[in-house]
């Protein structure tokens, strides 16, 4: 098989996340709706942090099985590195942002309306949270990218097909992540603003697959896992909050076992090619 056609089975498999995210053109959602969406979404990504870190840590893993230790002091720092940036960095430009909000929400006047003003920056926290998680799971996807090119690479084809279809279906669930905190504060998502989110979260599936075919390095793989579990774990942080506001203890706990079966079951046709 050609480098372009498995370049192109890569994209496809980056973006098989469109198919979630239609679900961010919900209107008006009841409150139990929303508590679900937020709920399901954090299952998903709590498996996904797993995910990440479990494959982040397979070479370290490795080398110190062979006693490589110059290997498995580049791979931790590098992953250190990654979850520091992603999960600390995040905090920092979330405050930044939110200080940003509040000097353009200031009241004009006496007569300024708080509660429109609330309403606005429930949402444009909510469009935040979404933008926050595409881009962590874009990091993830341009690892998972560069595994597909690697295993190409390498002239092991089956595995390559293998790990796209497997790729492939769990991205769709992906969708569905990114777009859940829209739906669950009520926000209609323009077509346009579902088409951005769905490049940034599936498109480095491709660009990671051509990357892979050209360059087999573990470090620049930890580094973009670690970015990625750094990223999504904020998220869940931010979304563990939602939840704890909505008051529905018993739906909300049930929805996040959903979530992760859910990740887990889409993640089984990888886990069956071995990789």
């Amino acid at each position: 098989m050609s480098s372009a056609n498995i370049a192109l089975l890569g994209a496809i498999a980056g973006f098989t996340i469109y198919l979630g995210l239609p679900i961010g053109r919900l209107r008006k959602p009841t409150p139990r709706l929303k508590a679900g969406l937020n709920a399901v979404a954090i299952g998903i990504l709590v498996f996904l942090v797993w995910d990440v870190l479990t494959h982040a840590w397979e070479p370290i893993d490795g080398a110190l099985g062979k006693h490589e230790w110059g290997t498995v002091a580049s791979g931790g720092l590098t992953l250190v590195a990654g979850l520091a940036v992603g999960l600390l960095g995040l905090v920092h430009y979330d405050s930044w942002m939110a200080r940003r909000r509040q000097a353009a929400s200031r009241p004009q006047g006496p007569g300024a309306v708080a509660a429109t003003e609330l309403a606005s920056k429930s949402r444009s926290q909510a469009a935040s949270l979404a933008l926050m998680i595409a881009t962590g799971i874009g990091l993830h996807n341009f690892a998972e990218g560069l595994a597909i090119g690697n295993s190409a690479a390498k002239g092991e084809l089956s595995l390559a097909i293998l790990l796209i279809i497997g790729f492939g279906l769990h991205n769709a669930t992906e969708g569905f992540g990114i777009v859940a905190p829209l739906a669950a504060q009520g926000e209609r998502s323009s077509w346009l603003t579902l088409l951005w989110l769905g490049l940034i979260g599936g498109g480095p599936t491709f660009l990671g697959t051509v990357v892979g075919q050209r360059l087999v390095n573990d470090t620049v793989s930890i580094a973009f896992l670690g970015l990625a579990a750094g990223s999504i774990l904020y998220v869940v942080i931010e979304l563990l909050a939602v939840a704890r506001k909505t008051g529905f203890k018993t739906l909300t706990t049930w929805c996040v076992f959903a979530g992760l079966v859910l990740g887990f079951a889409t993640d089984a046709v990888v886990t069956a090619a071995g990789a």
